[in-house]
């Protein structure tokens, strides 16, 4: 969020109110804008920016932390494009050094992963279940074209997630000849 604010406000409650949280009132007010005072983050953000809030804090809160594994439910809900980018290879960052698992529609997530599982739901008559299978690569491949070109996968599309994949590939390669650095 270029240009954007994130400011943690901290007000004493009088001695009369104190409460189960304890005496302050913490607010978090956001300005996703440049020139735009910060607001409360309840009243202002976007699904999208709560998003990247989200995902920004738990960045932060698991590098001072041993959690093994983090388990991310569609964390890029109302982003695409290069912000997508930029989740995934967050997501990619943190999978460097602890398992994460994220569910994603996105392709620019997916192709940042590590290893690719494909989530099935399956209808029957009368029953429902989930099939869940790891992909190797050409049906990694495949799949992030179905992502990117929805009903009919084209060489095209198929070419594009080549491409996805071989740049997060080389990108994560290259952060770890930096010593884990990414470049500015």
């Amino acid at each position: 969020m270029p240009g954007g604010r994130f400011d943690i406000v901290v007000e004493d409650l009088p001695a009369d109110e104190l409460t189960r949280h304890g005496l302050d009132r913490i607010d978090f007010r956001v300005s996703a804008n440049p020139g735009q005072p910060p607001q409360p983050l309840t009243k202002v953000a976007s699904g999208g920016e709560l998003s990247h809030i989200s995902l920004a804090i738990q960045v932060i809160a698991t590098h001072a932390s041993r959690i093994p594994t983090l388990v991310f439910d569609e964390v890029d809900t109302g982003i695409g494009g290069g912000v997508a980018e930029v989740v995934g290879r967050q997501l990619r960052a943190l999978g460097g050094n602890r398992q994460v698992l994220c569910v994603t529609h996105l392709p620019q997530v997916a192709a940042q992963a590590h290893r690719h599982c494909q989530v099935q739901k399956l209808t029957g008559t009368e029953t429902t279940r989930t099939r869940i299978r790891c992909l190797g690569e050409a049906e990694r491949v495949d799949e992030i074209a179905r992502m990117l070109g929805g009903l009919e996968v084209t060489a095209s599309t198929r070419a594009h997630a080549e491409e996805m994949i071989q740049r997060a590939q080389q990108e994560g390669a290259d952060t770890k000849k930096r010593g884990g650095r990414k470049k500015a």
